[in-house]
């Protein structure tokens, strides 16, 4: 196999995304556009991926990094000027050079390899990858021969009547014979409607000079699309979300509503799991076999063990074990790492935390820079007091410790292995093994008070 070479355009401005993010860093299902396409190149056998940048550069190799070498177009002259820039990094070197823009997400490694060999096979100097278009406005129109190879490829703006009328579109993808296509592009001019250096034109210059042009026509034309403005950005967004969401089904996943769930491309999800409505899954989250999430749960970042079960709950950046409860309506924050077995109970926050094996706190309590053993039940309207305004100081509950309800564990406090905690009571001393703390204000009853404001006295 020849060796092959990847160039990603990602120069142009954008501008019909009026936005002041630069367009190929816009994202589709959680990640750049330009990130989508560099990751299918990269899961191809390719000796070296360049990406062209131009506005918002160092942006674009900010996200990328160490992932694509890079040249810089400083002026957008088009296309063939773009893939020009790479001529320092490329222009000796023996094999194929692909060809794709930065702003087509849901093309797959799948499809450009099978372009890549295709080209190989039919010895090509150049092939386009086309598509069939129910409206090819807009669109380079292929041009065919009387024996139906490709003769040219024509932008939109310049194309006559009966060009006009081709449906076989030009992709914006194409592999090259390396050396062939910088020498065509020193041929290329800028005599068009709009001044600018194609790199369609290549074609046409091959083709001059009695090279094999192929055409390699992709069935689902969807994997295709540009996105040049928001109403393209949706469109992208809910394809990639119907073809990370089927392939999940097709894993083992439940997916109850897929059009009302939504699973970022890093998501990792075993079999038997079940995902209810409204879900959102995002970052690099992955979650054990039979699990159950949701209804309306947003998950970030997070390793969810098996046979665990969130519901209308949020959770970010946390590990998580097997066999929890948490929910409906707690909020699971950075940091936190909840043990096997564990209950979290409705409207609880967990911060920077660890709660170990069969711990329980079922309700309406804080619980932030704590460590908490086994078996401890934490009662309802707990707060662990963490901050001085200044500071976080850390509580400790070891194991099989009673905290009652209503209670202030003022940090930093360690409460013993096997302690109780009265309820109502707010605690700024560590608290014995096996001890009963009692730290509330005596209960004081006034006779007949009511009766006596009642009446104007007020002692």
């Amino acid at each position: 196999m020849t060796n092959r070479y990847a160039v990603v355009l990602a120069a142009g401005q954008g501008t019909r995304m009026k936005s002041k993010l630069y367009k190929v860093l816009h994202p589709v299902m959680g990640k750049p556009m330009v990130q989508h396409v560099v990751d299918q190149l990269n899961s191809l056998a390719l000796e070296k991926v360049i990406t062209v940048v131009g506005y918002g550069a160092d942006k674009v190799q900010d996200v990328l990094g160490e992932e694509s070498h890079f040249v810089l177009q400083k002026e957008q002259l088009g296309t063939g000027h773009a893939v020009l820039q790479a001529e320092e990094l490329l222009k000796d070197q023996e094999g194929t050079t692909i060809v794709v823009c930065g702003d087509t997400p849901l093309l797959t490694a799948e499809t450009l390899e099978a372009l890549l060999d295709h080209h190989d096979n039919e010895k090509a100097k150049a092939t386009v990858l086309t598509a069939k278009a129910p409206d090819p406005t807009g669109y380079g129109r292929v041009v065919r021969n009387n024996i139906n190879t490709v003769e040219r490829i024509v932008e939109h703006k310049d194309a006559n009547e009966q060009e006009l009328t081709i449906d076989e579109i030009n992709t914006g993808t194409y592999c090259f014979d390396n050396k062939a296509l910088f020498e065509a592009l020193q041929q290329v001019s800028n005599n068009n409607a709009q001044g600018e250096y194609y790199l369609p034109d290549v074609i046409e210059i091959l083709k001059q000079d009695n090279e094999k042009i192929g055409a390699f026509q992709i069935m689902n034309m969807d994997e295709t699309i540009g996105v040049n403005d928001r109403v393209a950005l949706a469109q992208a967004e809910k394809l990639m979300k119907k073809r990370i969401n089927e392939q999940h089904m097709r894993n083992g996943v439940t997916i109850i509503d897929p059009d009302h769930t939504y699973i970022a491309p890093n998501v990792q999800i075993a079999s038997d799991v079940v995902i209810e409505p409204g879900c959102v899954l995002k970052g690099e989250t992955s979650i054990g076999s039979d699990a159950v999430i949701g209804p309306y749960t947003e998950i970030s970042d997070c390793v969810i063990g098996s046979e665990t079960v969130i519901r209308q709950s949020v959770a970010k950046n946390s590990d998580i074990g097997d066999r929890v409860q948490i929910g409906p309506f707690a909020h699971i924050r950075p940091e936190a790492k909840i043990a096997d077995e564990v209950k979290i109970g409705n409207f609880v926050e967990i911060k920077k935390s660890t709660l170990d094996q069969n711990s329980k706190v079922s309700h309406l309590s804080y619980i932030g820079d704590a460590e908490v053993g086994k078996r401890v039940n934490i009662g309802c309207g707990t707060i662990t007091v963490n901050y001085d305004g200044e500071n976080k100081y850390l509580t400790k509950i070891e194991d099989d410790a009673f905290v009652g309800c209503n209670s202030n564990l003022i940090a930093p406090v360690t409460i013993g292995k096997g302690a109780y905690v009265a309820a109502g009571s707010t605690i700024n001393k560590e608290v014995p093994e096996e001890a009963l703390s009692i730290a509330r204000a005596r209960q004081t009853n006034k006779e007949d008070y009511v009766k006596k404001i009642k009446n104007g006295n007020k002692e």
